[in-house]
């Protein structure tokens, strides 16, 4: 039986989306795996996400709290507000009491992944606060760590990432992320994915 990787996340203009993507090919590339994407809903009015200039959403399907009681692992995905995780994820992670109060989550493997502004936004702050959740819920954190290799130590562009988790820099919004980003993305996907499908196996 396939062992489910779920990539969970929220973008508001595209920067976490394009991790996600990676993250799931990379997930995918691990026989035996099947990786699904998955959206958190939007909480803001459309009147005001139009005023902030946020793209439409992709086609990606909404998830329910209900819904990660399936997956055997779990990536977390979204951007950065004053060093920790958006309110629209936050959100989400408040609605999911019910699989907290049965331990539905617990002994899950869980990763991390999300997008700031600048070198100063957030890159390490944002995954420390964040595992808070996974700690309520019991799940197994999954760092990525320096397994990249070389890619970890760049010093002479701009990179995202760090041992916690793959990571991009939006800048105002116009950056993109680069293609050693979008590689660090692809390797914890399948870095993840390998361990996620050994615990299941050894389960």
């Amino acid at each position: 039986m396939a062992t489910k990787i779920y990539i969970v996340y929220y973008s508001m203009y595209g920067h976490v989306e394009k991790l996600a993507q990676e993250i799931s090919k990379g997930a995918a590339s691990v026989e035996g795996v099947e990786a699904k994407l998955w959206q958190v809903p939007e909480t803001l009015p459309a009147e005001v996400l139009q005023k902030m200039s946020a793209p439409p959403k992709s086609d990606v399907p909404l998830i329910t709290p209900q819904d990660l009681a399936e997956a055997d692992g779990i990536l977390f995905g979204f951007p950065t507000r004053f060093g920790m995780m958006t309110s629209q994820f936050k959100a989400f992670m408040d609605a999911t009491g019910g699989l907290w109060g049965t331990q539905a989550l617990a002994g899950k493997p869980a990763g991390l992944f999300y997008a700031t502004a600048c070198q100063g936004g957030g890159q390490e702050t944002t995954p420390l606060t964040a595992v808070t959740q996974l700690a309520h819920h019991g799940m197994i954190f999954v760092p990525v760590g320096y397994t990249f290799g070389a890619g970890m130590y760049e010093m002479e562009k701009v990179r995202g990432g760090t041992p916690y988790g793959a990571g991009t820099y939006a800048g105002m919004g116009s950056r993109q992320p680069s293609e050693l980003e979008l590689q660090l993305a692809f390797h914890q996907g399948k870095y993840f994915a390998a361990i996620a499908k050994k615990l299941k196996g050894a389960a």
